[in-house]
């Protein structure tokens, strides 16, 4: 990932130092677990741990005659350690430093992305708090529907990335396991108990079973559920995006003393962290195919899947750790425009209480169907007009004679649209065991 979207902690994970330490922590505690079981010279295991090293310019000098990377990276070792060095490897193959080493970069970089997402939830609920009672229109195909709360966008919001959050916990899971199981992974080389005691120490799990690669379909589940999360963030960022246009302007991303929207009109303030987002969850999203289409290797194994890894590995991590920390930064400094959300609730001059009034006349005998051609004949006069739908209605003979004055005026109440914001906030915020579902007879 270009430096311009790269967090410095999240990169670090990525660079050749720090593969090589994972590379070299790997071959040292695989042989520090046959000098254990007598595979090897515990004499070995010792000059591996106390000289063991690289040199990364030697290492690259060295891929570029023998043209394999592991290869390279043990000769430099070598070179190192000594005459010890001969029982580096042994019996293990390439894959089972690569695929253990990857595996544990993605685990240690899921760690990051669920810190990442504490920190969003933590903002999306303070604000969520702050208005949960701030009366806003709600919109249905973009058009004004019902009203509802801004908290309550940002409640849905904040149950989304809970949601996230669960499924970056699984996708870490998913891929926290270690293979160091030989060639084609029959462990015809190498011991079992080798495998066991390298993925205890890196606090990862013996893969069940591996041919020389773990199984691709973990990979799989981890970059589908980065492209989810990223799609959340889209999601969000569109909202805002939304709110910020002209028309509306509900909501505003913050806009900073000697900022500049715009090279050429000096008064445009545009939603560009939001559309940044909108382009980074593009990219997220794109890294999952590759992953999906790295699950059918050939037989046992092939290296299809090794140059989309080196892509898609730190390239979806870094923009999914970049916009997670753009988005809490966005909300946390969110401008939010009560009146002008009240302004906008009653633009359409009481049509947002529409469903109310057809309510009230079913309840008081009046069919469906006719009740819904009293509503929407008094709503089409609003819309062609710009009149008053109360108005409209309490001159409506037909309307009248069904509903008195006071009943209708009732269903003019905001309040009533937002009584049971409390009973929504308790269900996201306050986390109550959702209750068992019942057996069925």
């Amino acid at each position: 990932m270009i430096p311009r979207y790269s967090r410095p902690e999240m990169a670090r994970l990525w660079e050749p130092e720090a593969k090589f330490r994972i590379w070299l922590k790997i071959e040292t505690l695989a042989a520090e677990a046959m000098a254990e079981l007598g595979l090897i010279p515990k004499r070995a295991a010792e000059a591996v741990r106390k000289r063991g090293g690289f040199d990364i310019a030697r290492i690259d000098a060295i891929e570029g005659q023998v043209r394999h990377d592991v290869i390279a990276f043990l000769t430099s070792v070598a070179e190192k350690v000594g005459p010890e060095a001969r029982f580096l490897h042994q019996g293990m193959t390439s894959s089972d430093v690569l695929d253990t080493c990857f595996n544990l970069q993605l685990v240690q970089a899921a760690d990051l992305l669920i810190a990442d997402m504490d920190a969003l939830l933590q903002a999306l609920k303070a604000r969520a708090f702050e208005h949960k009672n701030t009366p806003t229109v709600g919109r249905s195909h973009g058009m004004h529907a019902e009203p509802t709360t801004f908290g309550l966008k940002l409640a849905y919001a904040y149950a989304e990335f809970d949601r996230a959050r669960a499924r970056l916990v699984t996708a870490r899971e998913e891929v926290a396991t270690c293979a160091i199981s030989g060639a084609v992974g029959t462990f015809a080389h190498v011991d079992p108990r080798v495998e066991a005691y390298v993925a205890e120490k890196l606090d990862l799990r013996p893969e069940p079973i591996s041919t020389q690669v773990i199984p691709r379909d973990r990979h799989a589940a981890y970059f589908a559920a980065l492209a989810v999360v990223a799609s959340s963030i889209e999601r969000l960022a569109t909202e805002i995006r939304h709110l910020q246009r002209t028309e509306l302007l509900e909501a505003e991303e913050h806009f900073a003393e000697g900022q500049k929207g715009s090279s050429a009109m000096p008064h445009k303030r545009n939603p560009v962290l939001s559309e940044n987002l909108t382009g980074l969850a593009r990219l997220v999203r794109a890294y999952a195919l590759p992953a999906l289409e790295d699950v059918a290797l050939w037989h046992e194994r092939d290296i299809s899947h090794s140059s989309v890894e080196r892509v898609i590995g730190p390239d979806a991590t870094i923009a999914l750790d970049f916009a997670l920390v753009r988005m809490t930064e966005l909300i946390k400094g969110l401008q939010v425009y009560p009146k002008r959300m009240r302004a906008n609730l009653d633009a359409l001059r009481g049509l947002i209480h529409s469903q109310r009034v057809l309510l009230a006349l079913i309840e008081a005998g009046v069919s469906r169907e006719e009740a819904y051609r009293l509503v929407q004949r008094n709503a089409m006069k609003v819309w062609e007009k710009n009149s008053d739908f109360l108005d409209e209605l309490l001159t409506d003979e037909e309307v009248m004679r069904v509903l008195s004055e006071e009943t209708l005026r009732t269903q003019f109440d905001l309040a009533y649209h937002l009584k049971h914001v409390d009973t929504i906030f308790a269900r996201v915020f306050d986390k109550r065991p959702s209750p068992r579902p019942r057996k069925g007879r």
